[in-house]
């Protein structure tokens, strides 16, 4: 279906789209068809400015590369060239079909067209195959992908099963676009789901890992997190947050409700959200459920889940392949999340060290959303902010008076108990017990 579709000027006239229509200026003046297409349209016809603009031709990639001075054949084997205008990457792809998924992700058989209808045959939604001719103004729409955006469903092009079987990771990017925006699922997506679900493990883990940010950093990642588990996506993917469900927690610390109520509640709270904070929220409490117990007053309780959860935080962030940086800033924030707890009764050598850390704002944050999504009780973190504003909104901890290398010219033996004794000399450092090496070194001294 073509119709006319004038976009308003304040939309259309920024530098992304000027550059965008010299790229299909171009290939316009040299007889080639060319169109906007996928997300940048679906923003455009829901009023949002889009943040990049995908371009569709009938040119073959070479002639892409031959008429464009700026680009990268990065995606030339799947027919996809990189074109930079003016500063701006548009990735402009030759129209085709694909055919013969094999794998769940990948087609077998690609074949050049000319035809955007068929183009639009092998796209994922409907919301996502609308074409746009910038310059005659035109909108092409094959799939009703207008009146899905006007209704708020989320509906694949064509059979379900089948857009599925292409790409598995067809699934969660349903969850998340439904998400997103506030939609629907289309029920012709649940029985496929149910039926394809645990061919996810069959996706790498890191396609996985980007639909998971997508979602927890989203519009509202609780519900989205819920959607993939009451579809049971959530059990292959995450089966250590699904395990979470009917976990019960003392009502006395927790009214709210089980683990996985009191994580989605941490998540719905969640204010700025980052990749750190999304992750340390839903991880959090991970290591409850493999140290419940249950005592002879019928309380629940959950020693060193900390620790534990740590442990598993960990195994998760380096099976989605984190950074090392993103990974040890969670697995120390859900290691530590119980520390803050206890605050009010720590010496001031514990809390300057927590407070020095890089990622202190990460793990108060963290402590906050816990606190107010279940007891509600603020007033260690209220302690907290008092103390971090005292010192001016930052603590350096100062160099260490005595180092490995002083212990082992005193005549100590490296080993486990250097990182004790390093640890305790910190302490009293912190706490102005010790202000110089002499009288760290006797005190050491004085302990033999």
């Amino acid at each position: 279906m073509k119709v006319l579709q004038k976009f308003p000027s304040t939309v259309m006239d920024n530098e992304i789209f000027k550059a965008a229509r010299q790229v299909t200026s171009l290939l316009q003046q040299t007889g080639y068809q060319t169109y906007f297409v996928g997300g940048a349209v679906r923003d455009l016809l829901m009023g949002v400015k889009p943040k990049d603009i995908d371009i569709v031709t009938d040119a073959l990639p070479e002639q892409v590369m031959q008429l464009f001075p700026n680009t990268h054949p990065i995606g030339a084997a799947f027919g996809i060239i990189t074109v930079v205008m003016n500063g701006y990457p548009f990735e402009v792809a030759t129209l085709r079909e694909e055919r013969d998924y094999l794998d769940g992700r990948r087609p077998e058989c690609v074949i050049y067209t000319d035809n955007i209808e068929l183009d639009a045959a092998r796209r994922d939604f409907t919301i996502n195959g609308i074409f746009y001719d910038p310059h005659n103004e035109q909108l092409f729409d094959f799939n009703n992908g207008r009146e899905d955006l006007k209704c708020g469903i989320i509906r694949t092009i064509g059979d379900a099963e089948a857009r599925f079987s292409e790409d598995y990771l067809r699934m969660m990017r349903a969850v998340r676009f439904a998400n997103r925006f506030n939609f629907t699922l289309h029920p012709d997506i649940i029985p496929a789901v149910t039926k394809l679900k645990t061919n996810l493990s069959r996706l790498a883990n890191e396609r996985i890992r980007e639909e998971l940010n997508g979602i927890l950093t989203g519009h509202n990642p609780a519900a989205g997190i819920g959607m993939l588990h009451k579809l049971g996506m959530l059990e292959i993917i995450l089966p250590e947050v699904a395990a979470l469900d009917g976990v019960t927690q003392p009502e006395k610390y927790h009214p709210e409700g089980d683990v996985m109520v009191h994580t989605m509640i941490m998540l719905e709270h969640m204010q700025l959200p980052s990749v750190k904070l999304a992750w340390s929220i839903l991880l959090h409490d991970i290591g409850k459920p493999p140290v419940k117990t249950v005592g002879d007053d019928g309380i629940e309780h959950f020693y060193c889940h900390e620790q534990v959860g740590a442990k598993i935080s960990r195994t998760i962030m380096q099976r989605f392949k984190f950074s090392s940086e993103i990974t040890d800033a969670v697995v120390d924030a859900v290691q530590n999340h119980m520390k803050f707890a206890h605050i009010d009764k720590m010496r001031q050598a514990k809390w300057r060290r927590l407070m020095a850390s890089p990622e202190f704002p990460l793990e108060i944050e963290l402590h906050r959303v816990d606190c107010i999504s279940s007891h509600a009780m603020l007033g260690n973190y209220n302690l907290l902010l008092d103390r971090f504003t005292e010192a001016a909104g930052a603590i350096e901890l100062p160099p260490p008076l005595i180092t490995g290398r002083d212990l082992i010219e005193l005549g100590m033996k490296p080993g486990p108990q250097f990182k004790k004794i390093l640890t305790k000399l910190a302490d009293l450092q912190l706490s102005g017990k010790l202000t110089s090496k002499v009288q760290a070194i006797a005190y050491l001294h004085g302990k033999k």
